[in-house]
C-alpha cells in the first residue's frame, strides 16, 4: 500500500488510463484551449474595436458594441466548426 492508502493494481491489470478517460481529458483540454482563445480574441479584437476612449466605466454604446462583437465571434466560430466537422455529401 502506498502512503496515500491506495493499493497497487492487481497483477496483470493495466495501470494506465483507459481510452475513454484519455478522450475525456483531451476534450477538457480542447475546451480550455477554446476558452482561452475566445477570451484573447474578444479581449484584443472587440475591446480595440469598441472601447475607443477607455475610462472608468463602459458606456451603453460600448457595451452594445462588445455584445454584438462577441455574438458575431460565436456565430463565426460555429459556422467554421460545422464546416470543418460536417460529413462530405
Amino acid at each position: 500500500m502506498d502512503p496515500f492508502g491506495s493499493s497497487a493494481p492487481p497483477s496483470g491489470a493495466s495501470s494506465g488510463p483507459s481510452a475513454e478517460a484519455m478522450m475525456e481529458q483531451i476534450k477538457t483540454q480542447l475546451a480550455q484551449a477554446y476558452a482561452k482563445e475566445f477570451l484573447e480574441t474578444v479581449g484584443s479584437k472587440c475591446f480595440a474595436k469598441c472601447i475607443t476612449k477607455p475610462g472608468t466605466s463602459i458606456s451603453g454604446s460600448e457595451s452594445s458594441c462588445i455584445s454584438r462583437c462577441i455574438d458575431r465571434y460565436i456565430e463565426a466560430t460555429g459556422i467554421i466548426s460545422r464546416s470543418l466537422f460536417s460529413s462530405p455529401h
